[in-house]
This record gives C-alpha cells, sequence and structure tokens, in this order.
C-alpha cells in the first residue's frame, strides 16, 4: 500500500495568483491559460508524503499524476535501493508514463525529503488535454523527455554491461582473451572447422626463462615483456586467428583454414620478430618456445591443448627458441 497521506485541496486556497504562480513552476502548465483548466485544479487533490516513503512501485497500481509542489522524489529502477534514473524537483511530475500505458508502475518512485504533491486523477488529465492544447503538448514534451532520459539510462547500463563482460573474457595486462574466452571461443571454432571438414591448427607459446626477468629485474618489467609478446602475437597473426593467454607466460591460438606445414612457418615468423623486441635494459634476448598441432575430427579442445603443449615442451627440452610441430597419432603415416 501507498504511505502517502491524501487529503482535498480546499477550493478556496486555488485563488488566481496561486494559479498563475503554479502555472508558472510546473511543466505540465507553463503556457496553460488560467481560465481554460482553473475549474479543474480545483478538483485535484494533495498529499503529503513523508521522506523514505514509497509513491510509487511496480506492486502498486496506479491511475494518477504527482506534481511536486516542494521537496523531491527519486526514481529507482529494479528495486527500491536500485539504481537511480531521475531526481524529480519541484514542478517536475510522476506517474504519467504508467497512466498513459495503462499499466502498472515499472520503476520506484522514493520521496527524497518530505514533499508536497498535487495528485491529478485519470478522468481530470484527460479533460485537462481536452480543454487546452497547451497542456496536452506539454504532457507530449514530458513523456518524451521520460523516454531520453529512461534510453540514456539503459545506454549508460548497456555500456556499463558492455564494459564489464570484457573485463571478465579479457586479460587485464595483454589485452588478449583470458582463460575463460580461450575455452568458449576455441572450443567453437574446433566445432566448426570439423564439421565443415577444414584445416585448423593450435600453437601454444610460452617465453622462455621468464621467471628470470621476474626474479632479476622485476616484475613490472615481467609485464612489459608480456605485453611486447602479446603485440608480437596480434600484429603477425591474422585477425581471423584466435588469440588467448592461456596463464603465467604461455599463450595459445587458434588458426582456422591453416595446415599444419604454413602454421609452422607462421610460427618461426613469430619467434623471430618476438626477438626483435627484446629491450636494450636486459643482458638477454626474449625468446619463445612453441609447440604446434593440427585438428583432428575426433579431437575435443583438452586434447588438442595438450598435444600442442606436449609439442612447446620438446621444444623447450631441445634448448628452447625453436618451434615443434606434432601431427595427430591417427595422420601419422
Amino acid at each position: 500500500m501507498s504511505t502517502a497521506r491524501r487529503a482535498s485541496l480546499n477550493p478556496s486556497v486555488i485563488d488566481t495568483d496561486f494559479k498563475r504562480s503554479l502555472l508558472n513552476s510546473i511543466a505540465l502548465f507553463r503556457g496553460v491559460d488560467p481560465d481554460e483548466v482553473g475549474d479543474l485544479l480545483t478538483q485535484c487533490a494533495r498529499i503529503d508524503i513523508e521522506k523514505g516513503k514509497t509513491l510509487l512501485s511496480p506492486e502498486i497500481p496506479n491511475r494518477c499524476v504527482y506534481i511536486v509542489l516542494s521537496g523531491e522524489l527519486r526514481v529507482h529502477v529494479g528495486a527500491a535501493d536500485g539504481a537511480k534514473i531521475v531526481d524529480l524537483l519541484p514542478g517536475s511530475c510522476a506517474g504519467e508514463m504508467s497512466l498513459i500505458d495503462d499499466k502498472d508502475p515499472s520503476a520506484y518512485v522514493i520521496a527524497q525529503e518530505d514533499s508536497h504533491l498535487m495528485v491529478i486523477s485519470h478522468s481530470l488529465l484527460w479533460r485537462m488535454v481536452e480543454r487546452s492544447h497547451a497542456f496536452a503538448k506539454n504532457l507530449l514534451i514530458v513523456l518524451s523527455e521520460r523516454v531520453r532520459s529512461d534510453n540514456a539510462f539503459i545506454a549508460n547500463s548497456l555500456d556499463v554491461l558492455r564494459q564489464a563482460t570484457r573485463n571478465a573474457i579479457t586479460d587485464a595486462l595483454t589485452e588478449l582473451g583470458n582463460r575463460h574466452w580461450m575455452q568458449d571461443m576455441f572450443d567453437r571454432e574446433l566445432s566448426r572447422s570439423q564439421q565443415s571438414n577444414q584445416l585448423a591448427c593450435v600453437m601454444m607459446i610460452d617465453i622462455d626463462g621468464f621467471k628470470q626477468f621476474n626474479d632479476k629485474y622485476g616484475h613490472l618489467a615481467g609485464d612489459r615483456v608480456l605485453s611486447s609478446v602479446a603485440k608480437v602475437l596480434r600484429k603477425h597473426l591474422r585477425p581471423t586467428d584466435l588469440i588467448a593467454r592461456f596463464g603465467g607466460d604461455e599463450f595459445a591460438a587458434f588458426l582456422p583454414g591453416m595446415e599444419l606445414g604454413k602454421a609452422k612457418k607462421t610460427a618461426e615468423r613469430l619467434r623471430e620478430r618476438v626477438v626483435e623486441i627484446s629491450p636494450a635494459t636486459l643482458d638477454r634476448a626474449v625468446t619463445i618456445s612453441i609447440g604446434l598441432t593440427s585438428v583432428a575430427t575426433d579431437d575435443d579442445l583438452e586434447t588438442l591443448i595438450n598435444r600442442a603443449d606436449a609439442a612447446m615442451y620438446e621444444a623447450k627440452a631441445a634448448g628452447r627458441d625453436r618451434v615443434i610441430a606434432k601431427t595427430p597419432p591417427k595422420l601419422k603415416p
């Protein structure tokens, strides 16, 4: 139930000066001739609502428009303590959207301080529309401003949601996809390649001796090395290739539509480009070891990653700074 206290508006209070002052200060009545709606104003009610009390909510049907004469209301979405859409100051109105839609309110309207409100019933509102062209125009303006306000809130909320989604799937340091993103996107691309019987390869990349960078030069230097390697991967792999930070100093790439021989040439090019980014402040070059494998028809993502990872560890065991490719067992001659 509404917590507002209702009372009739004494017609004697609505004298000429009050009407002129009222019409000049309220958006709905701006430019309205007092003679056109004066007798209807005397039929309006008023309510006093205490700070913190609820005027409108989705749980309470509404058949009135409320005009703030003094005080302040706040519109919240989702819950009474949810995100704020707008503050309603003296001269503003509430409830017009649900009245026009003939639906329950879609938001919560809460008094931010003790407030005094004018109440226009459903029937009186439409009589005012019929009486005054200026009033009808003002109502349309108020409704359009409310829609713009709501759209702005929705757009801002979507931006926040998009950013939150991006943060959830992006590695903050390298700006590559993270492990969660990789699991989803690699799995989709693997299924697509297998269903269409297309070639594809997976590449696992590890920075050689990365722990030594951190131990000798500090974690900031290590972060710069990670970021630099990520930039090389983005620059020298195709836009259609999927690249992710697998974890720590290890990266993964899914290369759709590429056979193993060409993938190995691509990996060698990456290895050579990484050496070129070695900072002069380091006493040794930055190098990477790469393991490669091609996709088999019966591979799942875990099997594929494990095979590429095993090839990468073979490259490390063989002296690092090199590429080793492994064919799926079933494809061996």
